[in-house]
């Protein structure tokens, strides 16, 4: 969501911004300090409090694309705080220098692990994004050119990813301080060597992609907002977009129920919450079960965490990779019990 080392906007940036919504003079501008992505400031002014968002990859088009879907999320009764408009009717402010803003009314409210969560809580999880995939086919069309997900959807080639852990090694090795971290990614890195030449076989088939619809793109705890025990904000929209709708279901079941032994994912909770996002979605057990075995075929041969920091110096993901890379080896060894908790 943040970066928790920006800078918040001050003086005559700050000044500017406010007047083109209209919501006071401001207080306080602090920076919100969670999250990976895009720049955040819980906002005080003399009219209340916002939260004012900084895109760092920003499009104007794209953005008021989204946000024209969130608002009708929100008209529609789903927990989504819309973008507050300018005199104009316009949500997104672009600087001269290009940097582009938007500006939401603050929601009080704190994240949850799924590990927090109740059985009952979890049913209603997977509901709740049975309801945002559905609603948003409603308000969304789809493009009039369907995406090649053949081509964008492809699983992974096992021979490209044996380069890119040879290719890892040999930075993680040449590390000047080698601490312990670099010690269990080089670790991690030869497991998962050895596991890709024994799954190998498993890659899922090209053309197997499920056809595509409208996803928020990046649901995880760090992206809900609960007050008490449920959600009240869908947060951060800016991954949405056309995917395979199943995937990201299961893509967040392995985020939300991730146990807090390092690895094992809570199979209980995960049924309770795919049987109700089957059937708020519609989603046939079939699709799900697809979507399992591609997000685990993704997860086997995936290494962002680890290329962020050995190819791009950004650490700011190491502290999601001593779990993340453990589950993929605990799914590996309990594919089926996975399996049938999501499509049971």
């Amino acid at each position: 969501m943040t970066l928790g080392q920006a800078t918040a906007p001050t003086g005559g940036l700050l000044g500017a911004l406010l007047h083109r919504y209209g919501v006071g003079d401001p207080l306080s501008c602090v920076p919100v300090a969670k999250g990976l992505l895009n720049r955040g400031y819980r906002l005080s002014t003399t009219r209340g409090e916002f939260f004012l968002k900084h895109y760092l990859d920003g499009d104007e088009d794209v953005i008021a694309r989204q946000h024209r879907a969130t608002v009708r999320l929100d008209e529609l009764g789903l927990p989504v705080a819309s973008p507050v408009a300018d005199g104009q009717g316009r949500t997104v402010t672009v600087l001269e220098d290009g940097r582009c803003f938007g500006l939401y009314p603050w929601v009080e409210g704190r994240h949850r692990e799924g590990t927090e969560l109740s059985a009952g809580q979890s049913a209603r999880l997977g509901a709740l994004l049975g309801l945002v995939h559905t609603t948003l086919a409603e308000v969304q069309k789809l493009p009039q050119q369907r995406p090649d997900t053949t081509a964008a959807h492809d699983a992974a080639d096992p021979e490209h990813t044996h380069r890119l852990i040879d290719e890892l090694l040999g930075l993680v090795r040449g590390q000047a301080s080698y601490d312990a971290f670099d010690e269990l990614a080089e670790r991690r890195l030869v497991e998962r060597h050895a596991l890709l030449d024994r799954w190998a076989h498993r890659r899922p088939e090209a053309g197997s992609e499920p056809e595509p619809g409208w996803v928020h793109g990046d649901f995880h705890p760090l992206n809900l907002l609960y007050r008490g025990p449920e959600p009240v904000a869908i947060l951060d929209w800016d991954r949405l977009g056309v995917k395979p709708r199943a995937e990201e279901a299961v893509r967040a079941a392995a985020i939300f129920f991730l146990g807090p032994e390092y690895g094992a994912l809570d199979l209980v909770k995960v049924r309770r919450y795919a049987r109700a996002y089957r059937q708020a979605a519609g989603v046939p057990v079939e699709e799900l079960g697809a979507a399992v075995h591609r997000v685990w075929w993704e997860r086997l041969n995936d290494f962002w965490m680890l290329q962020w920091r050995y190819q791009e110096h950004d650490r700011r993901a190491d502290p999601l990779f001593p779990a993340a890379a453990a589950l993929v080896v605990w799914w590996t060894r309990e594919y089926e019990a996975v399996l049938e908790a999501f499509t049971g």
